[in-house]
């Protein structure tokens, strides 16, 4: 009896002995991050994958569908090399984000970006959007009268129609032909995949089979219902009078052999926004950020400046 004691004694004292030179050591260290969190919660459990990465002007961008924020890999880079703080937001549903139930549409997205960005103190913040997350960052602005940011840039931005009108004729896509990606969404996605691959480069060689082999590894992260409910908004939204809402300086790259988001709406969108500026990517299809990335990046970073 009395060994036991003995025992439980001693060890005990050594595992206080651990946890205060544990503590001490942990008091001691030098912290090697930046402290700053890589899942935000935006409501109650819902989390946001968020990448923070750079010092510097804020520049904070927007996926397009069914990407996430990694498809920015190679902007981050530069951003980051050239003295910019980079703030990559995977909406709900998408990427390493949380995948509830319940609406995806831009009004969520929107009123996600802006807890985000109250939740880390942005100012004076340039914001970009590709595809559908172009249209998101149209809608976030006017929603928000340019909450936190002070400039917008546009990336094959999905707006101000996705889908043609009667009195908007422009662009690719009608709602019955959404209708059907929605069903092979739901019924056989990986062709959706593969069907979208096809068409999302300019040519076959402007995107490489590894490009490509990476982009795909991204899109498989997606939530197929947050896929769906996105491609309704894509379908039914019209963000015209959100357009002329816009009053900060407003950059717009697209490629002119864009076949998901025609060249057009770029140039519908360039007409509605007073103070913008349309570069067009001669080379490019709707992979502009990879397909000439050189320009892309010195294009945005200039406009930054």
């Amino acid at each position: 009896m009395k060994t036991n004691l003995k025992t439980i004694v001693t060890t005990s004292f050594a595992v206080l002995l651990l946890a205060v030179s544990t503590a001490f050591s942990q008091s001691q260290r030098k912290p090697a991050s930046l402290g700053r969190e890589e899942y935000i919660e935006v409501e109650k459990n819902v989390k946001l994958h968020v990448t923070d990465l750079g010092e510097g002007k804020p520049v904070v961008l927007i996926h397009g569908w069914p990407l996430s924020d990694a498809m920015y890999e190679y902007q981050y880079a530069e951003l980051i090399q050239k003295g910019y703080r980079v703030i990559g937001i995977t909406l709900r549903g998408f990427g390493l984000s949380d995948k509830p139930g319940g609406a995806y549409n831009y009004d969520v997205y929107a009123d996600d970006i802006k807890v985000i960005l109250d939740k880390l103190k942005i100012e004076g913040a340039t914001i970009g959007g590709f595809s559908m997350g172009g249209a998101t960052v149209i809608h976030y602005v006017a929603k928000y009268d340019a909450a936190h940011v002070s400039k917008l840039a546009l990336f094959g931005a999905a707006a101000p129609l996705w889908t043609k009108r009667a009195d908007f004729n422009y662009g690719f896509w009608t709602k019955e032909d959404v209708n059907g990606l929605i069903s092979l969404n739901n019924t056989n996605r990986p062709q959706l995949f593969e069907n979208f691959g096809k068409i999302f480069p300019a040519n076959e060689t402007s995107v490489s089979a590894g490009q490509g082999a990476w982009l795909g590894t991204i899109q498989a992260q997606a939530s197929p219902y947050a896929m769906a409910e996105s491609l309704k908004a894509l379908r039914d939204t019209d963000l015209r009078e959100d357009l002329k809402k816009i009053k900060i300086p407003t950059l717009i790259l697209h490629g002119t052999q864009d076949k998901i988001c025609s060249y057009e709406l770029a140039e519908q969108m360039h007409k509605s926004i007073a103070n913008s500026t349309l570069v067009p990517f001669e080379k490019s299809g709707h992979a502009l950020f990879i397909e000439e990335l050189p320009k892309f990046n010195a294009e945005l970073i200039k406009f930054i400046k």
